[in-house]
């Protein structure tokens, strides 16, 4: 008798366990994708042409980024070198120790004695010519990152008409009786696609400020070197 006293309280506090446990609100987890892609098809669309351009904004910043520090890269006894070599006479040393280092620097001093026996001005031409194209090829592609930084929070924001469009055509649609979870979607939308733009263009516009930077201080060393060089021209011999 004793045992089946304990047994059957055992079972009701099993079964008040259980009723506890399915009182008990169960907890919800929304992983990254269910985030971004849940918005409907609109959305969708929209949350892909912006990754689209996140990655894109990514892989010129960082291929820009590797090729600007290649650039910057030089022996700081490279101009003592062209000086030695040219002091003494060895013009053609001087352009294999130029063509040896793959640096715009480098580049824009073989240019400059190349033209070595022609008017001085001849050879601020030359060096110029060829520091214009050497900055066109640092600033390539970098525009991209100015151009996404700006079209990422618009395209974000269309989707935040969208997104609203969508609400108010829902309350239009169900007339004097709105419903939270038939507004849900539209607010979803414009809520995510806005987020998303707005990270999208920080990313690019920060990237873009970065190279800008770096690239100015290249130009500048560029233009350092170009100027030792004419001064080791004018030097009396």
């Amino acid at each position: 008798m004793q045992d089946q006293i304990e047994s059957f309280e055992t079972a009701e506090a099993l079964n008040a366990g259980s009723v506890l446990l399915e009182d008990q609100p169960v907890e919800k987890t929304l992983s990254i994708m269910d985030l971004l892609f849940s918005g409907g098809l609109g959305a969708n669309i929209i949350m892909i042409v912006l990754l689209l351009l996140l990655f894109g904004a990514l892989y010129v910043y960082f291929e820009r980024l590797f090729a600007i520090q290649a650039a910057s890269k030089i022996d700081t006894n490279f101009m003592n070198q062209i000086r030695d070599n040219i002091v003494e006479g060895r013009i053609n040393a001087a352009k294999i120790l130029c063509q040896q280092i793959d640096s715009p620097v480098a580049r824009m001093t073989e240019k400059g004695i190349s033209r070595i026996g022609k008017p001085l001005e001849d050879i601020n031409t030359a060096i110029e010519n060829a520091g214009k194209l050497e900055i066109y090829k640092l600033e390539k592609n970098i525009s991209m990152l100015a151009t996404i930084s700006g079209a990422g929070p618009m395209i974000g924001f269309l989707g935040t008409v969208i997104g609203m469009i969508l609400a108010f055509h829902e309350m239009a649609s169900a007339g004097g009786q709105v419903e939270v979870g038939a507004l849900s979607e539209g607010i979803y939308i414009a809520m995510t696609t806005t987020v998303v733009g707005l990270v999208v263009g920080v990313i690019a516009y920060m990237g873009y400020n970065h190279l800008v930077v770096k690239t100015n201080k290249v130009v500048n060393q560029m233009e350092s070197s170009a100027v030792e060089f004419l001064d080791l021209l004018n030097e009396p011999t």
